[in-house]
């Protein structure tokens, strides 16, 4: 490596420890948004828990399927629907508007829950 490469790396390696440095000071945290709310529901034993979820405007409802076999999320005003999704995988859907949202799985269509938005 010659003298000028060894130098650019070594400019640009403090920069970035300098880069690091700054970003993990207090001024730097007070203008970092906070993130969105969010909720879980789990899908387990061929239900939704909880069947039915309250939040505020906003928030991002994050479905994990904890069952041994295959579920969906579906929307049944069409608002959101999941692909199929198997054990440990996960749907999310961020409510922006105040209501009442009921669902239920495609693939056991008795299985329902429902997400109050306020």
């Amino acid at each position: 490596m010659t003298t000028k490469k060894m130098w650019i790396v070594g400019l640009a390696t403090t920069v970035m420890i300098a880069m690091l440095l700054l970003a993990g000071t207090p001024s730097a945290a007070a203008n970092h948004q906070p993130s969105e709310a969010s909720a879980d529901v789990k899908i387990d034993n061929f239900s939704f828990g909880p069947q039915t979820l309250t939040v505020s405007v906003g928030t991002t409802v994050v479905w994990t399927n904890r069952d041994d076999i295959p579920h969906t999320v579906v929307s049944t005003e069409g608002v959101f629907k999941s692909k199929v999704r198997d054990t440990d995988e996960m749907f999310s859907y961020t409510f922006t508007k105040a209501g009442t949202y009921p669902y239920f799985c495609s693939v056991h269509p008795k299985m329902t829950g429902k997400v109050v938005v306020q």
